[in-house]
């Protein structure tokens, strides 16, 4: 295959390329202005400090107190309206932080209780460490006026992108007075990372959020207009003779789990009632040196674990959930690129097995079992981040059981497999500027010729790399990164991954990158550049290039909705951060997108106008118009020739009050239609209150209505020669979804919570004016008779399910938990043809389902 680059969306990408790549004129790198702000540590001896949250040692009077707050809410730059004083001692082993927050006389304190980490309704103060002075980042510790915790992982210079799921072995205690509270904390060196150094200087910001008066204080208040986090720290001095290294941590557990069918079938010979079983594993991390951290897993469990939200996915797309495990969120920046998270999506670990076992009763794994997982991670002292995780999934099988030869047999549904990341990032330059090279592979163990070959691909490699270039004081960042992916396999393994929903290699009319069923690896690239004006007064925005190659596959390991695209795009930003008359803060933008496949269809033309205003009563509403021009679809006929998308608009406006009320709520509605008399209706809303200081109650209710035009039936053979042969059958469907998420927690102490989360969700769907695609690379149909509808079968659908968790999770002492669980996941279906309402919501509770229960304990215990 060849292409000239002067073809018209070929032309137009590498002129935004070439843009983005030559800007002499910001390529002038600029020394970070020099932290005049200073605290002291002062040594204690061991054992003199007793974290209670009263402060009465005597010590804490010999330490020096910060004392110079400023306001960054809702006045910029005024001093605080309640005062605070912050002192540091330390110790051998640990940090301490002891703060005092006055209040004015009859000034309540807003501090419900909640778990970990539910601090936004909460007067709370934070302490953040930039332990590498690296100027990028950094640990948060904090607590709440009623004693939760909050310990969050900065891997970026970022104020507001961090990660929550740091969960260090620590501990705060707090103490309400007359006249304010006091909180003390004690942070373990064990638990961070440092460079060793008989003297140590870190990066220090402390802030403090105050509900009742809207108001956030900072040692650094970062400007409204800068995008910045650790760089901007004052620092924390007098910390000496203190060691780096850190013991070995060791977590086993035990579960013992049952699960019970409340509609089971007798002549199931896979059901015997109870289903109890049992598992135990481990965890473990170690220090490897000073800067490096080793944790791994033997047989972790993750029976604790949220249940995913239930959907109906009509489309050719994968739907890819969050990641909810803690071993994999914990650290997951460290392993992936940081510009997207294509190249490892950690949920492929531990999938359901893919291969197929049929039967009138069938005992299948529900997801792979891990047998090990293991990662380093961890920041030198030259400044290099480091990142490597490798797991290892056994081979799975299914049992079937046919009634009528009253046999069982066993079918092997996927294989041992590894999987392995790694990542290494190089920090340089007064701004923070990064460069990082990121390498995957992936291997099942499967021989040639067995069933399983045929399905699924033996090896997957990937490398990328990627550079973030910042300058002047982050101001502007240019950010570029390329990958390389080659997938290995049998033949049919490769075919099958040439027609999956990311290629439709065998499309009839496609001219370029043409499907080969001999193919036995199959490799493509990635590359993109993107220039972004991220701080000053007023205009922000950013330009972008992007090539996907036809061949680009990464999802072994990874996440790729579809490749074959080239996409440039133009974001433009105005925007005010000083408060006026009416608003706080607000902006509004422009977006333009274009993408072309590698035949030079047009995939994607669209633009929209976006604007977000924060009101004096701090409530905030954000409002986004787009704009979809004619453009080609080339999987909308689920690998069949091209059709054409209708023009059509979508209207989004949200709108949330403050963030710390005691009532939130929020609302998030679209709109959209299009030329072919689709539409689509959401409403989203979210409603929480506290019925008391220790109970927690959401409700997240959904409910959507919408109507598309160009659904996908079936393919069928007997087509015509212009449609090569083929009969490509489509239809408008009528959706209707309603579902809520509820929440109701219970906070008997800071450190032993009772969470609840269900989700009843029911869904429907009619089809109607069904025919087949007349002409490719349009929209024309030829309308079905009544005996042709007929014969395709009933597709309407009526469905209803519920997801909950029930946990009581209790860490009875630092590092050791015991959680209590009970799941359910029930789902029924009705005849098609009648539209749901929102009572058919509740008719899940009455639905057949499977319910578990849950014990596991784990235990931490500190090594040396």
């Amino acid at each position: 295959m060849s292409c000239s680059l002067g073809r018209g969306p070929f032309r137009s990408a590498a002129f935004l390329l070439a843009l983005v790549v030559s800007v002499p004129a910001i390529a002038q790198d600029a020394q970070a202005p020099s932290a005049d702000k200073r605290a002291v540590a002062v040594r204690a001896p061991a054992g003199s400090i007793r974290v209670d949250g009263r402060l009465d040692e005597a010590l804490w009077e010999q330490a020096l107190p910060i004392t110079d707050f400023v306001q960054k809410e809702p006045v910029e730059g005024a001093s605080p309206t309640e005062p605070m004083e912050v002192r540091f001692l330390y110790d051998d082993d640990a940090l301490y932080v002891g703060a005092r927050m006055s209040k004015r006389p009859g000034s309540p304190i807003q501090a419900p209780m909640g778990r970990r980490e539910d601090n936004n309704q909460s007067e709370h103060i934070l302490v953040a460490l930039d332990t590498f002075l690296d100027h990028r980042t950094a640990y948060v510790f904090g607590v709440t006026a009623a004693g939760v915790r909050i310990d969050r992982y900065h891997g970026r210079d970022d104020e507001g992108t961090f990660d929550e799921t740091f969960d260090p072995i620590w501990r705060a205690r707090t103490t309400m007075t007359a006249t304010g509270w006091t909180a003390e904390l004690w942070i373990p060196f064990s638990q961070l990372r440092f460079n060793a150094a008989p003297d140590q200087v870190w990066g220090l910001n402390v802030q403090r959020f105050t509900p009742t008066l809207k108001e956030d204080d900072y040692w650094v208040a970062i400007p409204r207009t800068v995008r910045a986090w650790s760089s901007r720290f004052g620092t924390l001095t007098g910390l000496s003779g203190i060691d780096s290294s850190r013991p070995v941590e060791i977590s086993p557990y035990v579960a013992s789990s049952s699960t019970v069918n409340n509609h089971a079938d007798p002549r199931n010979p896979f059901d015997s009632g109870g289903n109890v079983g049992a598992r135990a594993g481990a965890d473990l991390k170690a220090g490897l040196g000073p800067n490096l951290t080793l944790e791994a897993a033997i047989n972790p469990d993750f029976g604790q674990v949220e249940a995913d939200a239930a959907e109906v996915n009509l489309t050719a797309t994968e739907t890819f959930f969050a990641e909810k495990r803690p071993f994999f969120i914990e650290g997951a920046d460290l392993v992936n690129i940081q510009s997207t998270d294509n190249f490892f999506y950690s949920r492929r670990i531990g999938a359901p097995p893919p291969g197929p076992a049929t039967g009138d009763f069938v005992d299948r794994p529900s997801r792979s079992t891990i047998l090990g997982a293991a990662k380093i991670t961890g920041r030198l002292a030259s400044n290099t981040s480091i990142g490597m995780l490798a797991a290892v999934t056994q081979d799975e099988t299914a049992r079937s059981f046919d009634l009528s030869s009253n046999a069982i047999r066993e079918t092997r549904v996927a294989p041992r497999t590894l999987y392995a990341v790694s990542r290494v990032q190089q920090q340089f330059g007064a701004s923070q500027s990064t460069a990082s090279a990121f390498a995957s592979v992936m291997h099942r163990s499967v021989s040639e010729g067995e069933p399983l070959a045929a399905l699924l691909s033996r090896n997957a490699f990937a490398v990328a790399g990627e550079t973030n270039l910042r300058f002047r004081e982050g101001e502007y960042e240019l950010t570029t990164f390329g990958g390389l992916s080659l997938v290995q396999g049998d033949a049919p393994a490769i075919a099958r991954l040439q027609r999956n929903n990311v290629h439709y290699a065998q499309r009839p009319d496609r001219t370029y990158d043409l499907y080969d069923p001999t193919l036995t690896s199959y490799s493509g690239y990635w590359a993109h550049s993107s220039l972004a004006r991220t701080g000053g007064r007023h205009w922000i925005g950013s330009v972008t290039g992007e090539v996907q190659s036809p061949g680009l596959e990464t999802n072994d390991i990874g996440r790729l909705r579809a490749a074959d695209a080239l996409v440039a795009q133009v974001d433009v930003r105005y925007r005010e951060t000083r408060p006026g008359r009416l608003f706080r803060n607000y902006w509004i933008g422009s977006r333009q997108q274009n993408e072309w496949t590698f035949g030079h269809e047009r995939a994607t033309k669209s633009v929209n106008i976006y604007t977000n205003q924060t009101w004096q009563n701090f409530w905030v509403t954000q409002a986004t118009l787009t704009r979809n021009f004619l453009r080609y679809d080339s999987r909308l006929t689920r690998g069949g020739p091209l059709m054409t998308l209708p023009p059509g608009w979508n209207l989004n406006v949200q709108l949330r009050n403050r963030t710390g009320s005691k009532t939130t709520w929020s609302f998030d509605l679209t709109t959209a239609r299009n030329d072919d008399q689709g539409f689509n209706h959401r409403l989203i809303g979210r409603f929480g209150f506290r019925p008391g200081p220790r109970w927690q109650f959401s409700v997240n209710p959904t409910i959507q209505r919408q109507v598309e035009a160009q659904q996908y039936i079936a393919t069928l053979p007997g087509g015509s020669p212009v449609t090569f042969g083929s009969r490509y059958v489509f239809g408008h469907v009528d959706r209707s979804t309603y579902s809520a998420q509820f929440r109701l927690g219970y906070t008997f102490k800071p450190d032993l919570n009772l969470d609840l989360y269900a989700e009843p969700f029911a869904a429907s769907g009619r089809y109607s004016n069904i025919g087949e695609l007349l002409i490719p690379g349009t929209r024309l149909r030829r309308g079905y008779a009544a005996a042709d509808i007929a014969a395709l079968g009933d597709r309407d659908f009526h469905l209803q399910s519920l997801r909950s968790n029930v946990v009581l999770r209790w860490e009875y002492r630092p590092g050791s938990f015991l959680h209590i669980v009970w799941q359910q996941d029930r789902s029924g279906s009705e005849p098609g043809g009648r539209r749901i309402d929102a009572g058919d919501v509740f008719h899940s509770l009455s639905a057949p389902g499977i319910h578990s229960f849950v014990v596991k304990t784990s235990f931490w215990v500190p090594v040396g």
